[in-house]
C-alpha cells in the first residue's frame, strides 16, 4: 500500500475517533432516524477519505467534516422533497384541521398567547425538550426546512436551492411546519 494512502487511512481513523459522536448528535438532530444519521455519518467519513488530499487545513478539520455532512443531509432532504410533494394532499387534512372553507381561523384552532417567562433557566430547557419531541413528528422536508431555516439560520434561497424546492413551496413547507408545531407546543409545554 503506498504511504500517502497508508496515512489518509490513519488519519481519516483518528478523525473518526475525534469525532464520530460529534458528526452523529449534529446528524440525528436533522434526520431524527438512527439508522440514516449512522448512514449520513459513515457516508461523511467515506467522502473524507476520497478527498482527504484536496483538505487544504484553511478550516478546523470538525468544520470541514461538518460541511460534508451538511451536504449529505441536504441530498438525503432532496430525495426526500420529491416525495413529499406526490404526497402532499394528505396534508391538506391538516389545513382543514386549522382553517375553513373561506381560509379564516377554525374558531377552536386560532393562535393564543402564550403565557410563560422565558427567562427561566427551567422553562427553557423544557421548552427545548419539547421543541425537539415536536420537531420529530413533522414530516422530513417539514423538519429540515424549519431546522434549517430557524435552527441553523440560513437564508430562505439557500434552503431552495439546497433542497430543489420552489421559494412557493418552501413557503407552504414552513407555514404547514409552524402550524403543526405550534399546535403540538400548545398540546405538550404551552400553559394557556
Amino acid at each position: 500500500m503506498p504511504k500517502q494512502i497508508s496515512d489518509n487511512n490513519k488519519k481519516i481513523a483518528e478523525l473518526f475517533t475525534n469525532y464520530s459522536d460529534y458528526l452523529y448528535n449534529y446528524a440525528i438532530t436533522r434526520v431524527n432516524d438512527t439508522h440514516v444519521a449512522e448512514d449520513l455519518v459513515q457516508e461523511t467519513f467515506i467522502s473524507a477519505l476520497k478527498g482527504y488530499d484536496s483538505f487544504q487545513s484553511k478550516s478546523k478539520e470538525s468544520t470541514w467534516l461538518i460541511a460534508i455532512l451538511k451536504n449529505k443531509i441536504i441530498d438525503h432532504y432532496r430525495k426526500k422533497s420529491k416525495q413529499y410533494f406526490q404526497h402532499s394532499l394528505d396534508e391538506m387534512q391538516i389545513m382543514d384541521d386549522f382553517f375553513n372553507s373561506k381560509g379564516t381561523w377554525q374558531t377552536d384552532q386560532r393562535p393564543s398567547k402564550w403565557d410563560m417567562d422565558t427567562d427561566k433557566a427551567i422553562e427553557q430547557k423544557e421548552f427545548y425538550e419539547t421543541l425537539q419531541q415536536c420537531l420529530v413528528r413533522l414530516n422530513d422536508i417539514q423538519r429540515m426546512a424549519f431546522v434549517m431555516k430557524h435552527l441553523d439560520d440560513e437564508d430562505t434561497d439557500d434552503i431552495c436551492k439546497e433542497l430543489e424546492i420552489t421559494s412557493t413551496n418552501y413557503w407552504v413547507i414552513i407555514h404547514r411546519a409552524k402550524l403543526q408545531l405550534r399546535k403540538c407546543m400548545e398540546t405538550n409545554w404551552v400553559k394557556l
